[in-house]
């Protein structure tokens, strides 16, 4: 299979021919039909997840046909259209008897714990816990989309957050996470503000439901202009980026009693950031994090998709081919994408 292939972490990312992976017990070979780029594709080359072990084929977010499946699969078959939580569930451990196979003690994870999807064929452990049945109208890339970053930010806005219609949401950073999280938000009928420092970035965000946006270029103070805006504070807020400033901002925010969702990925020196925990405590807060969201889950949000309640297509923004992706992964933390790129062309 042609698949793109690091050796070193932050070195060169090449598209290569691999050997095919084989249908083991409990797996399924799945032929990639799209795959997403996603900044947690770039930590893992940027060698911050110790999951990622060298050599390595990233990719996490994917939908395609199934190819091959190995013993012991009873509720899928060859040719059946799938994609998969990024994080996939044993289904043997006590979070995933509680349902919580988003936090699986063994967790599967394809780009991070095993070799990803930016390739012609990905295989999938834990199969028949793991694997969503997609429609037959929604096409490979849309679906390639949910995988991790709109997935994520259902779970955070709904599950978690329990957003619901009226309430104000602040979403601190406008890339895929972020403008998920705005169009999630704005569909539970909520008033979102968006927050990013790229004009472009909230133009789409306006596009996509937010009603107010904020430059934090040009503001000084975003929690004292986000509680001015929402007459005392955002009910939820969500730190979409990932760093020490968005996350410090996204709990200040906040009114009494208000929850802070973090989503973005707290990594290198942003892993143990300041938290306002006099603010937290004062006003009782709630502090959630959202890591991935359960496949039996995904019904939830695929029947919003359906009825056009929620349209992550107009989160694509690129088309690309694998080579073309390789090269846009090693270049991410640049920011300068707008929206979701898809890899289709393998």
């Amino acid at each position: 299979m042609r698949a793109a292939f690091f050796t070193e972490y932050q070195g060169p990312i090449e598209v290569r021919k691999l050997d095919d992976p084989t249908p083991e017990n409990g797996r399924v070979v799945i032929k990639v039909g799209a795959t997403g780029l996603c900044r947690s594709d770039w930590h893992g080359w940027m060698g911050h997840d110790s999951d990622v072990k060298l050599p390595h084929v990233p990719g996490h977010e994917f939908a395609g046909t199934i190819e091959a499946v190995g013993k012991d699969i009873k509720r899928w078959k060859v040719g059946d259209r799938v994609t998969v939580p990024f994080v996939s569930g044993c289904g043997h451990c006590p979070e995933c008897h509680s349902g919580n196979h988003q936090v699986c003690d063994h967790q599967f994870q394809p780009g991070f714990t095993h070799w990803g999807s930016f390739a012609e064929y990905v295989a999938i452990d834990y199969a028949d816990t793991n694997l969503v049945r997609l429609p037959d109208e929604m096409d490979f890339a849309t679906a390639a989309s949910l995988g991790c970053r709109f997935a994520t930010s259902f779970r955070g806005v709904i599950d978690q957050g329990k957003v619901s219609a009226g309430q104000i949401v602040a979403v601190h950073g406008c890339g895929g996470v972020g403008l998920s999280a705005i169009m999630i938000a704005a569909a539970a009928g909520a008033r979102v503000i968006a927050v990013d420092i790229d004009d472009a970035k909230l133009d789409l965000a306006r596009e996509l439901g937010a009603i107010d946006i904020l430059n934090a270029k040009t503001c000084d103070d975003i929690p004292s202009a986000i509680r001015d805006l929402s007459g005392g504070g955002a009910h939820v807020s969500v730190d979409a980026l990932g760093s020490a400033i968005t996350s410090f901002n996204s709990v200040s925010c906040l009114r009494k009693r208000g929850k802070h969702i973090q989503i973005g990925l707290m990594t290198g020196d942003h892993a143990h950031a300041r938290v306002p925990m006099d603010r937290v405590v004062a006003h009782e807060l709630e502090i959630l994090g959202s890591h991935g969201m359960q496949a039996f889950r995904y019904d939830a949000m695929i029947d919003m998709i359906m009825t056009g309640k929620l349209a992550p297509q107009k989160l694509i923004r690129d088309r690309v081919t694998l080579a073309e992706g390789a090269t846009a992964l090693m270049n991410m933390d640049n920011f300068v994408s707008t929206g979701v790129t898809v890899i289709d062309r393998f």
